[in-house]
């Protein structure tokens, strides 16, 4: 069996095959050309070698690294532009020729460690000239190298150099900062200053804590005795102690003693009662004017009431003298508390500062070993510096000529002709088959009949069948590719894909639409043939053709059609005489041309006549087939959908393109349109006479006519005669 790719192959080959044969041509052609071409002259070859410079005792480590540096040079680097004008301008020479003569064979791992330089040129004096300048170029060229380096290293060390002493000095003012800021708390804690300062600080509040509670317990003492608090007690000495508040107290006592003693003999309106009262209240306001003198400050405290006063000047001097005491110690109480309060601060400062001094150790000795990481990275950069200038002196040249240029003439063989021919014609053929191979593959066209089963497995596409491309012997009598014959050599191939179909889904299959991706495809001449293969299986079959922008193709069945259905067209669909024709040659085969080419053909498609006529049909026939355009031609297929059970997809290799198949079944299966499988048509296989008792067709039928226990409406009734028009 042959491959697919190469039956793609020799498709395409008879496709592209003058392509094919132009480019082995002109390849033939040229070689042809460069065979007969004459010996060309004589070419002088000069050599020469170039050795690295053995090891040297350098002062310094930076010559050591550029020297070994220095080895590691390339075609490019000794043939550079510099070195190649240099000697072009020496001998006056061509730069571009210069630079296509000249070879450079660089040394191997395990060979010698020298170069080898050659240069081809017609003149020998030239070639050894050239050469020789060449050479001197790339040692030369070699010791710029190295000199480049050192200077790029000393650059680099320079450039680095002050930006890392400012990072040094930065890190040791910070350094410096902070141990002016945190170094005597650091060195009072190193010493035991922080701790003793705690303890003091803990036995000054236990004291001064003691020396409260000795003086809580003489104020309470003294408050028991005199019935006054300390504020009380302030106040009572304070009105006691001022003479005025005790020459008013004695006026007043002097008033209301006589008040007293006249109220027993004079009415209240008498006059002198009367000035006595008056006598007494401005006692009374002097009093609580001079109080507030005395206790608030120039009358800025409340008043106090004038009994009240009284009462709290009325101190004697002893009691006098234990109010002054309950001040003094409520006096001393306070002072105490405020250095208690002071004294519990200041520890809790020191407590906060002790607990920080590990963090400042951390602090200190991080910015301490920052410093240290810089000075050190200084000093290196410093070192590096002194050495890479040391090694100025000691720079020189990697390579060295080792062996001067030496000239030979080489001489150039003519190329043979028929070799030259033979390598042409077979550099022809692969190219001339690449070329045809490239154009097969940039085709999307499907050539061979496995490229199209394989697309349509990869869609999950049932094949329904594979049909054979109907020959016909001699189509000038008239013949036809619709098996008229029942004994056709192809009958078999449609028996087979009718058993398919209905096989293929779980309910009975009475209208089938047929459709194809592009024209050209068979749709049509496969529908014919799947009708004649239900008739002549017993099956009432109607072929109805929906194609009406195309002519009809009825005459395959030697039907005419009508020629005023296309004046109109749903009128002609309405009257079943009209329409509906009864092929001659085959029986229960009947067939509705197509009035087409006609205008609007979508309206009539969507029309409610032409769905009255399918449904008509769905209820008198056992199949009917609808013959559709392609799907890129028009959406009609998709109009007709609704009304039938299922769709066929004919393919055909050669025609089918990939793009567009792709893109019919996706768009199907995306609807959810009921897609029953594909047929290809016209597949190239050999085509054998069937046998008169085939077993496969005659076990179909008769598995048909045992499915149906009773007669159904479409079998039992019949078409009018009427109607049938032959």
């Amino acid at each position: 069996m042959t491959p697919p790719i190469v039956k793609r192959y020799l498709i395409a080959l008879d496709q592209h095959k003058w392509i094919g044969l132009a480019g082995f041509t002109i390849i033939i052609g040229a070689s042809a050309v460069m065979g007969i071409q004459p010996a060309p002259a004589p070419v002088f070859k000069a050599t020469g070698v170039l050795a690295y410079n053995g090891p040297i005792a350098p002062f310094s480590t930076t010559t050591q690294a550029i020297q070994k540096q220095g080895q590691e040079l390339n075609e490019d680097t000794l043939l550079a532009e510099n070195v190649v004008k240099a000697a072009a301008t020496r001998v006056k020479a061509d730069t571009a020729q210069i630079a296509k003569n000249a070879k450079i064979k660089l040394p191997e791992e395990d060979g010698p460690k020298v170069i080898q330089v050659s240069y081809s040129d017609s003149d020998p004096k030239r070639a050894g000239a050239t050469l020789e300048a060449l050479m001197q170029g790339m040692v030369e060229q070699s010791r710029l190298i190295n000199s480049s380096r050192l200077r790029a290293i000393i650059d680099s060390i320079s450039a680095r150099l002050s930006p890392a002493e400012m990072q040094l000095k930065e890190a040791q003012q910070r350094l410096e900062q902070y141990i002016r800021q945190e170094g005597p708390a650091l060195v009072a804690a190193q010493d035991g200053r922080t701790l003793g300062a705690i303890s003091g600080s803990q036995e000054q509040q236990r004291q001064l804590q003691m020396t409260l509670e000795g003086i809580d317990t003489q104020i309470r003492s003294l408050q028991n005795k005199l019935g006054l608090t300390a504020a009380e007690a302030y106040t009572s000495s304070a009105l006691s102690a001022d003479p005025i508040i005790n020459s008013l107290r004695s006026q007043i006592h002097q008033t209301e003693t006589q008040l007293q003693i006249l109220s027993r003999d004079l009415r209240q309106e008498h006059p002198q009662i009367i000035q006595l009262k008056k006598q007494l209240t401005a006692y009374n306001e002097l009093l609580s004017s001079r109080a507030s003198e005395v206790m608030g400050g120039g009358g800025v405290a409340a008043p106090l009431p004038p009994s009240q006063i009284r009462r709290d000047s009325s101190l004697d001097p002893t009691r006098q003298g234990m109010a002054n005491t309950l001040v003094a110690l409520q006096t001393q109480r306070e002072t105490l508390q405020q250095q208690l309060q002071a004294s519990r601060k200041t520890e809790q400062q020191l407590r906060a500062e002790y607990v920080k001094i590990p963090n400042k150790q951390l602090d200190q000795a991080r910015l301490q070993q920052q410093v240290q990481l810089k000075q050190g990275l200084y000093d290196k950069m410093q070192v590096a510096l002194v050495d890479a200038k040391a090694a100025e002196a000691e720079t020189v040249s990697s390579l060295t000529i080792a062996q001067p240029p030496q000239v030979a003439a080489s001489e150039q063989k003519s190329q043979s002709l028929p070799i030259t021919v033979a390598v042409g014609a077979l550099v022809g053929v692969l190219v001339g088959g690449g070329l045809i191979f490239l154009l097969a593959m940039l085709d999307g066209t499907f050539y061979t009949v496995e490229e199209v089963r394989a697309a349509l497995r990869q869609r999950d596409v049932l094949v329904l069948g594979e049909v054979p491309f109907v020959a016909l012997q001699d189509p000038q009598l008239g013949e036809t590719p619709v098996l008229l014959q029942q004994d056709s050599v192809y009958h078999e191939y449609y028996e087979r894909f009718r058993s398919n179909l209905r096989r293929a889904s779980d309910q009975p299959l009475k209208v089938v639409l047929l459709t194809s991706t592009i024209s050209q495809e068979g749709k049509t001449v496969n529908a014919y043939n799947l009708g004649i293969a239900s008739a002549c299986a017993g099956k009432r079959t109607l072929v109805i053709e929906t194609d009406l922008r195309s002519p009809s193709e009825s005459k395959f069945l030697k039907v005419s059609p009508d020629p005023g259905a296309s004046l109109e067209p749903l009128r002609y669909y309405t009257q079943l005489s009209e329409c509906i024709r009864l092929v001659p040659d085959i029986e229960n085969l009947y067939v509705v041309p197509s009035p087409g080419p006609v205008r609007n053909a979508a309206a009539i498609l969507e029309s409610s006549e032409l769905r009255r006529l399918i449904e008509d049909a769905r209820g008198r026939f056992d199949l009917v087939i609808l013959d559709t355009p392609a799907l890129s031609r028009c959406n009609d297929a998709l109009l007709l959908e609704p009304y039938a059970d299922g769709i066929v997809l004919v393919t055909r290799p050669g025609f089918t393109q990939e793009s567009i198949l792709v893109e019919a079944v996706d768009q199907l299966t995306e609807a959810e349109l009921p897609l029953v499988g594909a047929l290809i048509n016209a597949v190239d296989t050999p085509v054998q006479v069937p046998s008169a008792n085939n077993e496969d067709i005659e076990a179909d039928i008769e598995e048909e006519e045992e499915e149906e226990l009773e007669p159904s409406p479409s079998r039992s009734e019949k078409v009018p005669n009427e109607y049938i028009k032959r």
